[in-house]
């Protein structure tokens, strides 16, 4: 920080200034003294990205609850809107919404049917620097969750793994069967943390399964992903296929599909590289 001095200094007034001077040097750290932190040339450092955190189905914003912890303990502002579940469409117009709202820069980042979302809520908004895809659909546009299935089989997630439930307004929802949970989502997890998910988790409107994605942000934003060598839900053929065709750069983890939980401070790392990249 800089002091304005008005100075009009002769004699022995000019020593005083002098030892005073030399006093506040010893005192005032030197990131202090040159203003923002790291600022030493004049100019101040960049600020941060916001990484607004998108989460999938079966699931809540709680389940990116260490990769927030990791961001925030980095100086990172974090956002996790909800994801209602109820359809690309929608999910993606009420994500659109949410970003218009976040000032500056934003790194993106959407977990297995989240990265649908943000493929389609990210397009137009120039603030959005960079998409991070985490164990997640990467659709190109006309694709839907049904099409991505059929073109990749091994998933797990099956109709003889999921509970139909109508709903008043005429809505199925879908949940995982509490059975097949682990073995679906949370196959690197204790039976006991697997065991609390399934007794948490959102359904999905069975209705966003055929829903078409329009035009993918990921032709113009650049993009990474984290690609789970041992997930059972999205088979990793198909993350693999999806993140090469949208340019990602992709890390691979030994990790469930939900790597988020089990390997917070890998995804964080995927996340902040990608926030690097905006500045």
């Amino acid at each position: 920080m800089q002091f304005p001095l008005n100075l009009r200094l002769r004699g022995g007034r000019f020593a005083l200034l002098g030892a005073a001077l030399v006093l506040a040097a010893a005192i005032i750290p030197a990131s202090t003294a040159s203003g923002a932190t790291g600022a030493r040339s004049g100019h101040p450092a960049a600020a941060k990205p916001t990484v607004v955190l998108v989460h999938g189905a079966w699931a809540d914003g709680s389940s990116w609850s260490g990769v927030v912890r990791d961001l925030q303990h980095d100086g990172y502002t974090v956002d996790v809107p909800p994801n209602p579940l109820r359809g690309a469409a929608s999910d993606s117009a009420y994500l659109a919404s949410y970003l218009a709202t976040v000032p500056g820069p934003i790194v993106l980042v959407g977990h297995s049917y989240g990265g649908f979302v943000i493929t389609n809520a990210a397009t137009g908004n120039t603030n959005v620097k960079a998409l991070v895809y985490v164990d997640a659909y990467i659709p190109a546009q006309g694709e839907s969750l049904n099409s991505l299935s059929a073109q990749f089989p091994g998933s797990e997630v099956v109709p003889d793994a999921l509970n139909f439930v109508p709903s008043a307004d005429g809505v199925v929802d879908v949940y995982i069967k509490p059975a097949q949970f682990r073995e679906i989502m949370a196959n690197d997890l204790s039976a006991g943390q697997a065991a609390e998910l399934a007794a948490t988790e959102r359904p999905l409107a069975a209705s966003a399964l055929g829903e078409e994605s329009g035009a993918p942000a990921w032709t113009s934003i650049p993009s990474w992903a984290v690609v789970g060598t041992a997930d059972h839900a999205v088979p990793p053929a198909a993350q693999e296929f999806m993140a090469k065709r949208a340019g990602a750069t992709i890390t691979k983890l030994n990790a469930s599909h939900l790597s988020l939980i089990s390997h917070p401070n890998k995804v964080t790392a995927v996340i902040e590289e990608a926030a690097r990249h905006t500045s």
